[in-house]
């Protein structure tokens, strides 16, 4: 089987920015999981013995904390620093602070917030906590939820969770426009994310099977898996070369390999290395 990378694929900035915060504090462990790949927190589980808290009641006072990539609530932060004196290591992407930021600056000058995002994702969670009225910090995932949302103010101020196709997000806020006087956008949408989408979108349209490599809690590679759908129905999802099944690969002569932000190079090595073999 023959195999083709996409031109821009795998681990981005802020993901290999948080691995190595999480390497030079051995023994510590990370609020949430560091990024969203299992087998990455194994790894440094077992290399590094970085644990993991699931909430802030298992911290420790003094302990040392590493804040997720996709950072966490204002008020956990708070408790972390003042209820629980814990040493803090922030490895909260650049590009997530950036619209946690924009929502509080935007809030405090009486804008209403629209969040286009999952509202479950942490990263959602955490930017939407630093809105100044919680009650007039909106999210939302298509145009039409704009239609069950009442806004405080005039003044509408829009960030995008990082991970989002910009498609969608335009078809937002051109609704937004049409609907308000005054509409603030910011694109928080990162870039790593457009050229990873743009690169698994031109390579879908050229092969035969597409194998897309990430966590399946992963909203980047989710987004990845769907956009190979549209131009190569034969796209499959998987987080390492166990899951991949041979039947997939029956009368096709050219794979495709896409990863998410989140996947280390090892793991897309061992998926290429056992595609090369079937």
């Amino acid at each position: 089987m023959k195999v083709r990378l996409a031109s821009s694929y795998g681990f981005c900035f802020g993901v290999k920015r948080a691995i190595k915060i999480a390497e030079a504090y051995e023994n510590s462990a990370t609020m949430g999981p560091l990024i969203h790949n299992q087998n990455e927190i194994d790894r440094l589980k077992t290399d590094y013995n970085v644990g993991l808290y699931q909430g802030l009641d298992e911290v420790k006072d003094n302990d040392t904390v590493i804040i997720r990539t996709h950072g966490i609530p204002k008020n956990d932060l708070k408790e972390l620093r003042k209820e629980k004196d814990a040493k803090i290591i922030n490895a909260t992407c650049p590009f997530v602070t950036t619209p946690q930021q924009i929502v509080k600056k935007m809030s405090e000058h009486q804008y209403s917030i629209l969040i286009f995002g999952d509202k479950d994702h942490p990263e959602v969670k955490g930017v939407k906590s630093y809105g100044k009225n919680q009650d007039d910090v909106h999210v939302i995932l298509e145009p039409e939820d704009l239609n069950k949302i009442s806004f405080k103010y005039e003044k509408i101020a829009t960030v995008a969770q990082t991970t989002k196709k910009k498609e969608k997000y335009l078809e937002i806020v051109n609704a937004l426009i049409l609907r308000n006087k005054e509409v603030r956008v910011f694109n928080t949408i990162c870039d790593a994310t457009f050229e990873n989408q743009d690169a698994a979108r031109d390579l879908s349209k050229e092969v035969d099977i597409m194998v897309v490599i990430g966590g399946k809690n992963s909203s980047n590679t989710k987004q990845l898996h769907s956009i190979c759908l549209e131009n190569c129905e034969d796209s499959y999802l998987i987080e390492n070369e166990t899951e991949l099944d041979l039947t997939w690969f029956k009368d096709k002569n050219l794979c495709g390999i896409t990863a998410g932000a989140s996947t280390p190079d090892w793991i897309i090595q061992q998926v290429v290395d056992t595609i090369e073999k079937i």
